[in-house]
């Protein structure tokens, strides 16, 4: 009888395991885990790739916080919204009439990411969540996925991939794999930070003097509803409390499209008692005063947390990151009673002024959306779950440009932003405790080492949504946009690790990811449009003395002068065309009150220039964006940096601005000749 190697055994238990599975087995290149937004752009560059692909999605749709709700995008800086991120935001734009579009309904966006797998015929499974993971090593060799809509049903599902890319919010499949994970604030001792663990400051505060206890002055009646017993811990001080979650809130005015708010499943005043309180100290000028409450295209509305009692459910999203799918679903289901029982609150408690009574009731929920969930959100905002510890962690640092990460495959820009992650009592008075909101930086890149594992741990998974970062860093880090590109960037790499047969993601070339980035942005082999921006030193040619302004533009800086008509200056951004034809031209002009009523620029198609002149009016500006492209045009470029757009300050009456310019490639037909 043959004697097995040793070497044989681990892959014969293996083999063997197998054998007891049951029920499908799937057979893919890459299998992509959840159906965010970041997941949908991930499948669709990993098909569009030639791999073969399956997106596994625990719920009933596809899009995450994109589609949930958060349609007034948190962005920071454009500049960071690349690929396929950037392509969503056109296809917005195609919708609304726009180049591009920030701010957008739900069931828009939603029918956008479910035609980007319906035209890259990427395999969906909804309704299925990981059950188990296998590994041999440090390899997954397979998932076996439970039917989330009937978990007692015995369909389980094996899917067995060469690579695989966890893109879920809560990080389910990166924890089944055994990679190490935080959660919660570390201390600032950890990485030297100084806006990490516990902090009480003025943002979302209650005012001095709201008592916390049933009875006002009597702390033996107990506490009220939604504060928390612990007492209030070092500055910078670690624990494992997650910053709050809410529900992006989509309602309607509009009366042929409105649903009312009715009284919630298990609806308790006494969970309102605290804004009662808070509305004696501070009254009421509208019913807005607890609500950030930003409008969406069609009289919609995308609301979100503000003040000290509001959305924000504080302190009941302690549990969920290791919760069972069933504790899960129990949360979710507290959260939405709470939001909802909120909105019916302000509307209907004869303690609410009559006037904010009205105004609520004037909403109600729209018909023509979430129409498979009783017209509510599909997504909970899962702002921050478990944060994965790979080969990097970004943390603060990073944000601020103190220290640069040199693999670079994507980039952020967002506010260091913490919600509340607690709400105690503090000198005999409720307070909130863990918001933070720390700005005043540009884009910063972000490592690929923080989407991928420990080596030793996981050689074939990435994870750009839940990917390495301290709490406050993910603060800045996790917003929708930088999610789908990291997210790209993941599905490249493990494209890229298929096609040169690495078994370890960690040892695919950053640089080649970076070229298949620039070269095919859009995964479908179209040509890149060309983008220029002031701070390219080959492009980019200054004449005179031009100020460098550092925040609001796009990308890291933007030249203005503010001296008009004094000596003519002049920005001129060159292209290096690769394709000949016609190009649609943006300029980028920043959000600027004393911005010149208007401006001047010179445009070549390398044979022969031309004026055109912006009016300010010309330049709408909406929502959370720091600015906005204008048109000025199609024209015709050949090969080569023989054309360009040049800004001047020539009869200029306030700020002029050279921040950056776009060519859209349109057509291979070459556009009219260039007329004054």
């Amino acid at each position: 009888m043959k004697i097995l190697n040793k070497h044989c055994i681990p892959v014969l238990f293996w083999m063997l395991s197998l054998a007891c599975y049951s029920g499908e087995v799937k057979v893919v290149d890459v299998c992509v885990y959840g159906g965010t937004s970041a997941g949908v752009i991930a499948a669709y560059t990993a098909k569009q790739s030639g791999k073969s692909v399956v997106l596994v999605e625990p719920g009933k749709n596809l899009g995450g916080m994109s589609s949930g709700g958060l349609g007034y995008t948190d962005i920071g800086n454009k500049y960071v919204v690349t690929g396929l991120a950037r392509d969503f935001y056109r296809k917005l734009g195609d919708h609304y009439g726009k180049l591009e579009q920030w701010i957008f309904e739900p069931k828009v966006a939603e029918a956008i990411f479910n035609e980007y797998t319906r035209k890259a015929g990427v395999e969906v499974w909804l309704e299925r969540r990981v059950k188990d993971v296998k590994k041999t090593g440090t390899q997954i060799r397979e998932i076996r996925v439970e039917d989330s809509g009937n978990p007692k049903s015995s369909s389980d599902k094996t899917i067995r991939a060469k690579m695989y890319i966890d893109c879920s919010y809560e990080g389910d499949l990166m924890a089944k794999s055994g990679v190490s994970y935080a959660i919660g604030r570390e201390s600032n001792d950890l990485y030297n930070e100084t806006f990490n663990g516990v902090q009480i400051l003025k943002n979302h505060q209650f005012p001095d003097g709201i008592d916390p206890y049933v009875v006002p002055g009597k702390k033996e009646s107990g506490l009220l509803w939604g504060i928390g017993t612990g007492a209030l811990q070092p500055k910078g001080s670690g624990d494992k409390k997650i910053q709050a979650y809410n529900f992006r809130i989509t309602l309607t005015n509009r009366p042929e499209n409105r649903i009312p708010v009715t009284k919630p499943d298990h609806y308790d005043p006494a969970k309102y008692e605290l804004l009662i309180r808070l509305k004696e100290k501070t009254p009421w000028k509208s019913f807005r005063d607890v609500f950030i409450w930003s409008m969406m295209p069609n009289g919609k509305t995308d609301i979100n947390n503000f003040g000290g009692f509001s959305t924000d459910a504080i302190g009941m999203n302690w549990n969920y990151p290791e919760a069972s799918y069933k504790e899960r679903a129990e949360i979710w289901k507290e959260h939405e009673d709470y939001t909802k029982g909120l909105l019916y609150f302000i509307g209907n408690d004869p303690r609410i002024p009559e006037f904010v009574r009205d105004e609520m009731k004037q909403w109600g929920y729209p018909k023509d959306e979430y129409t498979g969930n009783n017209h509510w959100t599909h997504q909970l905002y899962v702002r921050e779950c478990r944060r994965m510890i790979g080969g990097l962690v970004m943390t603060q640092h990073h944000c601020q440009g103190k220290e640069v990460c040199e693999d670079v495959v994507g980039w952020a820009a967002y506010t260091m932003d913490s919600h509340n992650c607690d709400r105690i009592v503090v000198n005999g008075m409720v307070k909130n405790e863990g918001n933070v909101e720390e700005g005043g930086f540009g884009p910063y890149p972000v490592s690929y080492r923080s989407i991928t594992p420990k080596r030793q741990e996981a050689c074939n998974l990435l994870v750009p949504v839940c990917l390495s970062a301290s709490h406050i860093a993910y603060g800045s880090i996790r917003m929708e946009p930088v999610f789908m590109v990291l997210a790209q960037s993941a599905a490249v790499a493990a494209c890229l690790a298929i096609d040169k047969k690495l078994d370890v993601v960690q040892e695919v070339d950053v640089n080649a990811i970076r070229r298949q980035l620039k070269d095919n942005p859009l995964a479908d082999g179209s040509i890149p449009e060309l983008l220029v921006d002031n701070n390219d030193p080959e492009l980019v040619t200054v004449s005179g003395d031009w100020k460098t302004g550092k925040r609001g533009g796009y990308g890291p800086d933007f030249l203005y002068d503010d001296q008009p008509d004094k000596v003519l200056k002049t920005v001129r951004f060159a292209p290096d065309v690769i394709h000949s034809g016609t190009y649609q031209v943006y300029v980028y002009f920043p959000k600027r009150k004393t911005i010149s009523s208007r401006t001047h620029l010179v445009l070549s198609d390398g044979k022969q220039p031309v004026e055109r002149i912006i009016k300010d009016s010309d330049i709408v500006v909406e929502g959370q964006t720091s600015g906005e492209w204008v048109s000025i045009g199609s024209y015709s470029f050949e090969k080569g940096r023989k054309g360009y757009v040049e800004i001047t300050n020539k009869d200029a009456d306030g700020e002029v601005i050279a921040d950056a310019v776009l060519f859209v490639f349109t057509s291979d037909n070459p556009a009219r000749t260039l007329q004054n």
